[in-house]
């Protein structure tokens, strides 16, 4: 047994670097032998490639198309897509170009997993074939072959050795005699029919294996044609990828206008927006801006009865057309004047691109200041000083626009557009505060603005035609078509101010009295009445006077406590005092009680935090106590006569530091 395992182990250690063995290479012709050579590296380079292709899919491997691509990180990223612009307005450009990444990223997820599902019955399965039953099977067969032959030449050695004994005269069991030749034939009669079928065996096999060779050599072809057939179906995956992704860039392109300019474009374009207004002026030989011009005349043509004028935004391709035509071809701005939103967008958005406000930076105290006057003589001869300050280009530009807007005002029962209204989308693009180093971010876009801007500018439209007397031609250069009868607005009398901060909404303004302004009201003056029953009355009977919130003195507008608000909750919470024996504290606005609990647990800095409400009593006076921004809207409670108010009395954590009409404004400030 130990002899025959040590013959064995030789003929192992016989075997080549390339898996060619004795009992093997007899029976092959060279051409063979090579083939026999490649079984080995065969096997496993179909083994390692399988191994690593499965490991490069991204779906789940054997599942149908529908479960293969809710598996897909694309699929992931187009479902966070279609999430995302839907919180977007319909109209942004982003949201319209997340809209069409969703719907790219989807196509581009099905392209994948039609391309791993080609990949896995193609590819893979062959590769598996090959490598766990096809080339396994021939590798067997060769084992057995050598087998077989080992213990064939094994028995053939036997039976030589049991021949020479023979021929000595000496049996195989040492013994001599008739009965010791009798045993030796036997035996050798034995091995020798076992020697035959040993052959017998060793023919077959050795038919078998060179059958598994042969067809081994003839589809080699064929395996090699899974590696081709491999990188056919990556090109074809690549290609189909590639054609979604042209043509959906194509048409993010057109519809968003992503192209880029053309140099005459350019050229023109920087000579109009964002550039200064005495470089524009003086490169065009103007004394009034182009936008400021053909914006104004095209809106006194189309656009003076338009409800929410400057208000609501227009499409944002329209407007991004509208500044190019602006810029490169203002002969042919006609085709705009039926959309007077993009008109007066795109004059919002040359003011607001100025490099510095049409009203100037060095003069942005002063114009607060002039004002903040409660006299009303005193204020107007204040303003008046201030324009006579600005530069010759910024006066001769604010004149202009303010006649235009005066005029704006006048139709306000139809457009809605009062004075003030007009201020609080217009104030922050025509006056802001230089930027200093440190300052924390300010909200400055259209809707958002300071009280104080807004007063300024409410003012300046109220006072157009004392600050600015005579008549003006707003088709001052000519190139535009004159509106029936409306070029020019004539010196209208004086009309008696409006308060410095006006109601903000979109009723029409009380009607000009020839007396002062009424005195503050007693606290037993009528309390406000809702915004619809204002404007009905207002129509009907002369102003009110103002609310008792705003009139009361300083004393009586005292900020209110805990001890107000505990009041507010009525009988229960004094009945659950009474049961518990013990003072309730409230955790309601304005204590900041809830906000401590708030930036306790989540690290919230009341520095970068924003605080939205609609009463100045509980949400402005929360905000102020917990160190964070305040911005009031003015849908709710609240007016900004009481902002007002509480300033002038010095009440400042019952003043917001923002404001606006409605919370959709607050967006697309931001988005400004």
């Amino acid at each position: 047994m130990m002899k025959r395992q040590l013959h064995r182990m030789r003929q192992l250690a016989q075997t080549g670097s390339l898996g060619r063995t004795p009992e093997t290479a007899e029976f092959l012709g060279e051409d063979l032998q090579q083939v026999e050579q490649r079984l080995e590296p065969a096997k496993r380079a179909a083994h390692n490639v399988h191994k690593r292709l499965q490991a490069c899919l991204q779906g789940q491997s054997g599942a149908d198309m529908d479960k293969r691509v809710k598996k897909l990180p694309l699929m992931a990223l187009s479902t966070t897509m279609a999430e995302s612009f839907k919180e977007l307005d319909p109209d942004s450009s982003m949201g319209k170009a997340l809209e069409m990444s969703c719907a790219i990223q989807n196509q581009l997820a099905r392209i994948l997993a039609e391309f791993e599902m080609t990949l896995e019955r193609d590819v893979l399965q062959p590769l598996s074939k090959l490598s766990e039953e096809e080339l396994p099977i021939i590798l067997k067969h060769k084992k057995s072959l050598q087998k077989l032959v080992s213990d064939w030449n094994t028995l053939k050695s036997r039976l030589t050795q049991a021949a020479k004994n023979s021929g000595g005269g000496q049996g195989l069991g040492g013994g001599t005699g008739s009965y010791g030749h009798t045993a030796t034939a036997t035996k050798m009669e034995t091995l020798k029919e076992e020697e035959e079928e040993l052959k017998k065996r060793v023919e077959t096999s050795k038919d078998e294996y060179l059958a598994d060779l042969y067809h081994f050599a003839t589809k080699e072809d064929t395996y090699a044609n899974y590696f081709i057939h491999l990188m056919e179906i990556q090109a074809d995956y690549h290609r189909k990828s590639l054609s979604s992704l042209d043509t959906a860039l194509a048409e993010l392109r057109e519809n968003h206008s992503q192209a880029d300019p053309s140099p005459l474009m350019t050229a023109t374009a920087l000579g109009v927006y964002g550039v200064p207004l005495e470089t524009h002026l003086q490169n065009l030989g103007r004394d009034i801006a182009l936008p400021i011009e053909a914006c104004v005349m095209m809106l006194l043509s189309d656009g003076m009865k338009e409800e929410g004028l400057f208000r609501l935004a227009a499409g944002a391709s329209v407007l991004k057309r509208l500044k190019q035509t602006m810029a490169s071809d203002p002969c042919s701005l006609q085709e705009f004047c039926s959309d007077p939103h993009a008109v007066a967008g795109a004059l919002k958005s040359y003011l607001r691109e100025l490099p510095e406000p049409l009203m100037t930076f060095d003069l942005y105290d002063d114009w607060l200041k002039a004002a903040s006057l409660k006299e009303s003589g005193a204020r107007l001869e204040a303003l008046q000083q201030v324009c006579g300050r600005l530069p010759w280009e910024s006066f001769n530009n604010l004149r202009y626009l303010l006649k235009f807007l005066a005029r704006l005002a006048e139709e306000q029962e139809v457009n809605k557009m009062t004075p003030s209204n007009i201020a609080i989308v217009l104030g922050p693009n025509l006056l802001w505060p230089p930027e200093k180093e440190g300052d924390q971010a300010q909200l400055d876009a259209a809707s958002v603005s300071s009280i104080q801007v807004v007063g300024v500018v409410e003012a300046l439209i109220q006072k157009a035609d004392t600050l600015f007397p005579g008549d003006i031609n707003f088709n001052v250069s000519g190139l535009f078509s004159a509106p029936d009868s409306q070029d020019k607005v004539s010196h209208r009398p004086e009309a008696e101010e409006l308060p410095t901060i006006a109601v903000a909404t979109p009723g029409p303004a009380p009607p000009p009295a020839p007396a002062p302004a009424p005195a503050p009201a007693p606290a037993s003056a009528p309390a406000p009445v809702s915004v619809a029953t204002k404007e009905r009355a207002e129509s009907e009977v002369p102003p009110r006077p103002a609310s008792p919130k705003v009139s009361r003195s300083p004393s009586e507008a005292a900020t209110p406590t805990e001890d107000m608000a505990r009041k507010s909750t009525g009988s229960l919470a004094a009945a659950v005092e009474t049961a518990s024996g013990r003072q309730a504290l409230v955790v309601g606005k304005p204590s900041p009680y809830m906000f401590e609990c708030i930036t306790e647990h989540f690290s919230v800095d009341p520095a970068r935090t924003l605080m939205v409400g609609d009463r100045l009593e509980t949400d402005i006076l929360f905000g102020h106590r917990c160190g964070m921004t305040t911005l009031l809207t003015l849908t709710g409670v609240s007016r900004l006569e009481e902002a007002q108010a509480y300033l002038a009395s010095g009440q400042h954590d019952l003043v917001p530091h923002y404001y606006v009409e409605s919370i959709a404004d607050l967006m697309e400030g931001l988005e400004d």
